[in-house]
Formats: structure tokens, sequence, C-alpha cells
């Protein structure tokens, strides 16, 4: 092979290197975003169940009345 060639070849393979660089950094920040409102959502949905088991616990017990359509 000759200069060129090998030249031609780590122009390619570093022009290659840099666009994955690029795209790992990139997915690396979509991934840290995804885990924010992953952890924002989870937090939230521990914040529903508590609030539906305070809920359920202030409900008052069901009387021993028929139902309505009796």
């Amino acid at each position: 092979m000759t200069d060129e060639t090998f030249a031609d070849r780590i122009d390619a393979l570093e022009m290659r290197a840099t666009y994955q660089e690029e795209a790992i950094e990139t997915l690396n920040q979509v991934v840290t975003t995804q885990w924010k409102q992953i952890d924002a959502l989870m937090r939230q949905i521990a914040e529903i169940g508590e609030r539906l088991r305070e809920a359920e616990a202030a409900r008052p017990a069901p009387a021993n009345e028929p139902p309505p359509h009796y």
C-alpha cells in the first residue's frame, strides 16, 4: 500500500473516531437527562402512593347498612 492510501485510511479512522466520540457524548447527555426524569417520576410515584395510603387510612369504615338498591 502506498503512503497516500495509509494516510487516507488514517484520516477515515480519525473521522470515524471523532464521530463516535460525539455520538457517545450525545447519548451520555440523553441518558443523564432521562435518569433525572426517571428519578423525579419515582419520587412523584412514592409521594402519590403515600397520599393514597393516608387517604385510605382516613377513610371511614363502611357502615353495616344494606346497599341503596334494597
